[in-house]
């Protein structure tokens, strides 16, 4: 895991007074613990929402159901609503979300194991990317912690 990434984003987030927030799945709540490492992470990060199921996802960060049903829960339009979710059910003025299969089984031909969608908010605009990690379950959701982390830094403004 990446540890040096944390103490970047704490100091940004805290230099433009800006409050963080996680939605994940795949990742069952390894970002925010990442983040509220840190001593004083209070200041940055408001809280995080860890949504397994797909009814967690509908029901704390109001993603359709139809759209679960429709795109699947892993999926950009799924990390899209639940990015939004978590910036509108919060305090915070930017948030990640992920979704994806970490693995063994789960996969797909066109999902494989290692799928995972990411989506940033910042203030109300989303973006989103898509990576397919390697490895077993704990090197996926290590690597999609990092990515998640590295890729909220590079996107803030630089203060």
């Amino acid at each position: 895991m990446n540890h040096l990434v944390t103490p970047l984003l704490a100091e940004r987030l805290s230099l433009l007074h800006w409050m963080m927030s996680t939605a994940e799945s795949c990742t069952g709540g390894m970002i925010a613990s990442q983040c509220t490492d840190l001593p004083g992470s209070s200041t940055w990060f408001d809280r995080g929402f860890v949504t397994y199921s797909n009814h967690a996802k509908s029901d704390l960060l109001g993603v359709p159901s139809e759209m679960i049903a429709q795109h699947g829960a892993v999926s950009e339009a799924v990390a899209q609503a639940m990015a939004l979710g978590a910036l509108y059910r919060s305090e915070s003025v930017v948030s990640v979300a992920v979704t994806g299969i970490a693995g063994p089984s789960g996969g797909s031909q066109e999902k494989p194991v290692g799928t995972v969608w990411l989506a940033w908010c910042i203030g109300g605009r989303v973006y989103t990317e898509l990576q397919t990690f390697s490895g077993n379950r704990d090197q996926i959701r290590v690597a999609t912690t990092d990515c998640a982390l590295e890729g909220l830094l590079k996107r803030l403004p630089p203060h």
